[in-house]
């Protein structure tokens, strides 16, 4: 189950190996698509997710430039190394975080 953080809190939830932090709000439909995704592959695949809802908690977004959501933000190692913005099907989803995570094995 993806855990809700803030920018206050968030990286002291970063884990070793790829966290994604889920940046969305209440209001944005294709966020709520997005989210139920990201948490059944944090069940399916050695990774973490964090939530962040960006409505009037804008610091992260504000510190990668996010331009509109939902944007995913991928950590190796407690790092920040891509942006990913939109909300993609599952089969896309699972493709590319399973790419990452064996580009950065051993890394």
């Amino acid at each position: 189950m993806p855990t809700a953080v803030t920018s206050e809190t968030m990286t002291t939830h970063l884990s070793e190996g790829l966290t994604v932090v889920d940046l969305w709000a209440e209001w944005c439909g294709p966020c709520k698509i997005l989210s139920p995704l990201l948490a059944e592959l944090e069940q399916e695949l050695p990774m973490r997710v964090l939530t962040l809802d960006v409505e009037g908690d804008t610091a992260v977004a504000d510190q990668f430039h996010v331009q509109s959501i939902p944007t995913m933000l991928l950590y190796w190692q407690g790092k920040p190394v891509e942006k990913v913005t939109g909300a993609y099907p599952k089969a896309k989803l699972r493709a590319h975080f399973t790419q990452f995570l064996e580009a950065h094995d051993g890394k």
